[in-house]
């Protein structure tokens, strides 16, 4: 069975560094709770929300993201059972493309780069589950839809759902 697994907010704490960024730029204490329900450059003050969504533009940004608690070894072990690919958007961002890869080789190296798809457009996957957090990219996969939660999708209904990685070995394993 072919398994596609999302990078950002899946694999990668994306949400979290943009906080981490936020708060480091602005001195401020902005939480995940107080996020909930929206993207982080919405639960900003106006006049701060384009700093917010530059930060996938800045150099590094993707680069120094944080795997997410349990993606390793859960991955690790799907990837005995599962023809695993990792499907990731990174064409929207200049920086993104390298930076996701050189990502990939150090915090999930036995994916080996023949099973990374970097895309624009995830809708021309074909296969059996995808794991992604953004309902746009479920909604039109033909197989099995497992919504990873991310912050931002908390309210988000219609589709099974992983809250962490141990839920989606207890789902797939």
């Amino acid at each position: 069975m072919t398994l596609f697994v999302d990078m950002d907010e899946v694999m990668a704490d994306t949400y979290g560094a943009h906080i981490e960024r936020y708060n480091q730029d602005y001195n401020e204490v902005l939480t995940v709770e107080a996020c909930l329900g929206g993207e982080v450059w919405q639960r900003v003050p106006e006049d701060r929300q384009h700093s917010v969504r530059k930060h996938a533009w800045t150099e590094g940004f993707f680069r120094t993201l944080k795997p997410i608690k349990d993606s390793k070894s859960v991955l690790k072990a799907l990837t005995e059972k599962y023809e695993v690919y990792i499907a990731s958007a990174a064409m929207q961002f200049p920086n993104s493309l390298i930076e996701k890869s050189d990502w990939l080789d150090e915090h999930f190296g036995f994916i080996p780069w023949e099973r990374r798809i970097l895309c624009g457009d995830k809708h021309i996957l074909k296969g059996d589950i995808l794991i992604d957090d953004r309902s746009f990219n479920l909604q039109h996969f033909t197989g099995r839809s497992i919504m990873f939660t991310s912050p931002h999708n908390v309210n988000t209904n219609g589709f099974e759902r992983a809250n962490n990685w141990q839920e989606v070995a207890d789902l797939l394993l």
